[in-house]
Parts: structure tokens; C-alpha cells; sequence
């Protein structure tokens, strides 16, 4: 027996009565009796390897959305794609003003206005990623119910934009780092794969808060507070070395493998000649890609386990 679809004179498509159940379906389960007639779930998640290829597939869509996206954040700003650059200029200003020359955490560290402003563009990077990953699902569940897409493309487009916004504002950074008297050598290829570290890393933490967010509205409006402790945690605006000298082990090696903290050390060690190997957590680079593996690849399968919850309700 078959199902029939017939046209009528409107354009319009009937479709005829489903199978009658024979006598031999009389005691079969509900997933026996789908099996039977081969029936699936509307949109059930995918298998991992499936759902990977999917959204492989979709990597032209998830780069041009990101950027649109980049395009279109600024454009009711009359200095538009400057803000890109000045926000965390701005940021590093007023952290210069109270931390450096208020508090004094200047103190001892050669190149400060390098180091403050190296540490608050590789931080910015990671806030950013996690605030707009936070709201990457609840943010856009209209195009999320209209389409049927891999809904990880969200979030991964998102930490995309702010790659590519970090990007551009690398420039910035740069001549600052030039003009305060570093020299480009060999060193500043570690860019790239702290970079990559710090990407795979902050696309599994926006994957996880993406998938908290998209059931915990509330999670947006605490994220700020959670991220500002973070930062402050990161040594962004002092030397984690110099202040810790005598706090307790236990307290020092967690804030170095904090991972925003490692980031920030990686690029500042890649950047700034008086940031020396012995300054840096024993196993940096091991710390810094272990964070990358395990927070990337478990944020993707944590995102993809309630992938066919996304949008509903």
C-alpha cells in the first residue's frame, strides 16, 4: 500500500489517507510500527559524523554570514568599523589610567603600554566570542525556525566575526607594539597558532553558552559580571608572576592555566622582548592546546546533543 498525492484544480496538493494498519501490526511498538513503514522523527539529531559533514557543507553560509554580520554591527554608528578598533583602545586607556598610573601595577614590568594593550585585545577577543555566542540561538530563532541548517553554524559564526574583527584590529596592536620600540623578529610567526588555539577555544565556549543560553534567557544579563571577574582573573592589566610571588601554589598554578590567561602570555611572549620563557607557566604551549582540544571538541558535542531542541518551544 502506498500513500497517493493528487493535484487539484487550484494547484493545491491533497494527500490521500495514510496506510490502513493490517492485521499484522496488531502488538509492534511505536518505534517498530515507524520502522516498519519507514517513518523518522521530524527533525531528529543527526548522527555526529553526519552532523559534521552537514555543517561542512554549510561553511560558505557560515563565512558569509559572518560577514554580513561584521558589516552590518556598526552601521548606525557615524564612525562604523572603527569601533572596532577603538573599544578595546578605549578600554586599554581607561585600565592604563587607573590600574597602571593609580594603583601602580606598572611597576616592574618593562613595556607596559604593550603589555596592557596586547593582554586587553586578546581578552576582548574571548569576551566577545562568549557574549555573542551566549545569544546566538535566542538571538535568532526566526531564521533558526525558517531554515533547516546545522543550528552550530550560529555560534561558530559568530566566533567567526570576532576572528575576523580581531583580524583588522591586529593592525592596531601592532604599530602600538612598534611604536612603544619592539622589533619584529622570528617570534611574532607564534601569533598564528596561539590565534588558532584561542579560536578552537572560544568556539566550544561559545557552543556550550549557546546551548545554556538558548534555555537560560537570564544567562545575557549575568554573563557581563561572569566575564569582568574572568578578566580581572587574567592578568590583563598586571603580571600574574609578580603578584602572586607570595600567594599559595595551589592558588598559582590555577591562575596559570587559567586559559584566557595562557592566551594573553602566548601572544605577549610572541610580541614583547622582555616577556622571557622563564616568565611562563611551565608547558605553556601543551596548556594552551589541551584547552583548545578539550573545550572545542567537547563545547561541539555538548551543542550537538540538543540539537533538535533548538528553536522549539
Amino acid at each position: 500500500m502506498s500513500t497517493v498525492s493528487e493535484t487539484t484544480h487550484n494547484g493545491a496538493v491533497a494527500v490521500g489517507a495514510p496506510p490502513a494498519p493490517s492485521a499484522f501490526d496488531d502488538g509492534l511498538s511505536p518505534a517498530e510500527l515507524a520502522a516498519k513503514y519507514g517513518l523518522s522523527v521530524s527533525g531528529a539529531r543527526p548522527g555526529l559524523l553526519s552532523y559534521t559533514r552537514q555543517l561542512w557543507g554549510r561553511r560558505h553560509f557560515i563565512n558569509e554570514f559572518a560577514k554580513a554580520r561584521t558589516a552590518a554591527q556598526y552601521t548606525q554608528a557615524r564612525l562604523g568599523q572603527l569601533w572596532q578598533v577603538m573599544t578595546p583602545l578605549l578600554n586599554a586607556a581607561v585600565y592604563y589610567l587607573i590600574f597602571g598610573i593609580l594603583i601602580g601595577t606598572h611597576k616592574g614590568i618593562d613595556n607596559f603600554i604593550a603589555f596592557l594593550v596586547t593582554g586587553v585585545f586578546i581578552f576582548t577577543f574571548t569576551q566577545s566570542s562568549v557574549l555573542s555566542g551566549v545569544r546566538s540561538i535566542s538571538s535568532n530563532l526566526g531564521l533558526i525556525r525558517a531554515l533547516h541548517f546545522p543550528r552550530a553554524s550560529m555560534p561558530i559564526a559568530f566566533t567567526l566575526m570576532q576572528l575576523q574583527q580581531l583580524m583588522m584590529s591586529m593592525f592596531v596592536l601592532l604599530a602600538i607594539v612598534l611604536m612603544t620600540g619592539e622589533v619584529p623578529d622570528m617570534s611574532w610567526l607564534l601569533m598564528f597558532p596561539a590565534l588558532l588555539c584561542q579560536w578552537v577555544f572560544n568556539t566550544g565556549l561559545a557552543l556550550i553558552v549557546a546551548r545554556l543560553g538558548s534555555k537560560m534567557t537570564d544567562l545575557t544579563q549575568l554573563m557581563p559580571f561572569m566575564l569582568r571577574t574572568w578578566m580581572y582573573m587574567s592578568g590583563v592589566m598586571y603580571s600574574i608572576t609578580k603578584l602572586t610571588t607570595t600567594a599559595p601554589h595551589i592558588l598559582r598554578i590555577l591562575l596559570d592555566i587559567n586559559p584566557a590567561a595562557v592566551y594573553i602570555d602566548l601572544m605577549r611572549f610572541a610580541l614583547i622582548d622582555s616577556v622571557t620563557a622563564a616568565q611562563m607557566p611551565a608547558h605553556v604551549w601543551a596548556i594552551a592546546v589541551t584547552w583548545a582540544v578539550v573545550v572545542g571538541v567537547g563545547g561541539y558535542i555538548y551543542f550537538w546533543k540538543a540539537e533538535e531542541s533548538y528553536g522549539r518551544g
